[in-house]
């Protein structure tokens, strides 16, 4: 199986980009095995003991270099 590198960035709400909010990271990179690149983020989001707001998150996948 291939390996990918996987991020997970927060967007900040309309009101805290008013307030000067920027995008935070909250997982990563980090290097993971799997099946494929959706699998990769799957695994990525469902591991996640921190709670975020899955709407407002960027789950980044990309081949390991």
């Amino acid at each position: 199986m291939p390996l990918y590198e996987i991020a997970i960035i927060e967007k900040p709400t309309k009101k805290q980009e008013e307030e000067g909010a920027t995008e935070k990271l909250v997982f990563g990179p980090k290097a993971v095995v799997a099946r494929d690149p959706q699998a990769a983020a799957i695994g990525a989001v469902s591991g996640q003991t921190t709670a975020f707001d899955l709407n407002r998150i960027e789950v980044i996948v990309r081949p390991f270099a």
